[in-house]
C-alpha cells in the first residue's frame, strides 16, 4: 500500500496511538506525526515525518497537515492540564479548511451523547460516572462532538469502552446507538480507524465499537 496518500496523526505515542503508529507502518501508509516531545520518539522509519508541536497550537497543527489527505487523532488528556479536545479539533478543522482536506477520524469515550442514542443502563451509568468524576474533560469532549456536528467535513468520531493494550484479533461490534462490549483492543481500534480512511461508512457519525 505504498501509494496510499499521506495522513496526519495526532496522539500517535499514547497507549492506543502507539498501536496506530505501528499499524500504519505495517500497512505501509506514510504519515506525519505531531509530537510534543520528539526527543522521546524512538521509531525510525522512512514512512514517518516528525512535526514538533502541540495540538493546542494552531500553527503547529497547520504545519502538520501540510501535504496530507486525511487526519487521525487519538489524542489523550495530559494529566493535570486543562481539557485539550475541543481546542485541538477546532485547530484541526481550521487547518483542514486551509488545505481543503475532507477526512477526519477521532476517538473519544462512551460519555459523548449523540442524537439517536439508545444507551443501555450500564453505558448510561458509565456516562454519569464520567460526568461526575471528570466534569471538565467530559464536557469538553461533548463540545468537541458538537463542533464536528456543525462542520461540513467528512468526520467520524469513534466512541470507545476501556482500551486493552493488546493486538487482539477477532470479531468487532459496531453500533450507532449503544456499546454492547466492555473493552476494545488497541490493535483492533487502530485497524478500524485506518479502515475508515477509505470506506464511506460512518461519515458524520459517531459509532461505538467494542470487542465481539
Amino acid at each position: 500500500m505504498a501509494s496510499f496518500p499521506k495522513i496526519a496523526v495526532i496522539g500517535g505515542t499514547g497507549k492506543s496511538g502507539q498501536f496506530l503508529t505501528r499499524e500504519l507502518i505495517r500497512q505501509q501508509i506514510p504519515f506525519r506525526i505531531l509530537l510534543r516531545h520528539p526527543e522521546r520518539f524512538t521509531i525510525n522509519d522512512p514512512l514517518i515525518e516528525i512535526v514538533p508541536g502541540d495540538a493546542r497550537d494552531g500553527s503547529a497543527v497547520q504545519r502538520l497537515l501540510q501535504g496530507c489527505h486525511a487526519v487521525i487523532s487519538m489524542l489523550g488528556q495530559p494529566a493535570g492540564e486543562s481539557p485539550v479536545f475541543s481546542q485541538a479539533t477546532r485547530n484541526i478543522l481550521a487547518a483542514m479548511a486551509f488545505y481543503d482536506i475532507r477526512r477526519y477520524i477521532v476517538t473519544t469515550g462512551l460519555s459523548v451523547d449523540a442524537p439517536g442514542d439508545k444507551k443501555s443502563e450500564r453505558v448510561k451509568a458509565g456516562t454519569e460516572w464520567m460526568k461526575s468524576h471528570y466534569p471538565q474533560t467530559t464536557a469538553d469532549k461533548q463540545v468537541e462532538y458538537e463542533t464536528l456536528r456543525s462542520s461540513s467535513i467528512d468526520w467520524t468520531m469513534i466512541r470507545l469502552p476501556m482500551i486493552g493494550q493488546s493486538d487482539e484479533e477477532g470479531a468487532l461490534q459496531v453500533s450507532l446507538t449503544d456499546c454492547s462490549g466492555d473493552k476494545i483492543s488497541a490493535g483492533r481500534l487502530a485497524r478500524f480507524a485506518i479502515g475508515c480512511l477509505t470506506g464511506n461508512q460512518y461519515l458524520q457519525q459517531a459509532p461505538f465499537i467494542a470487542n465481539g
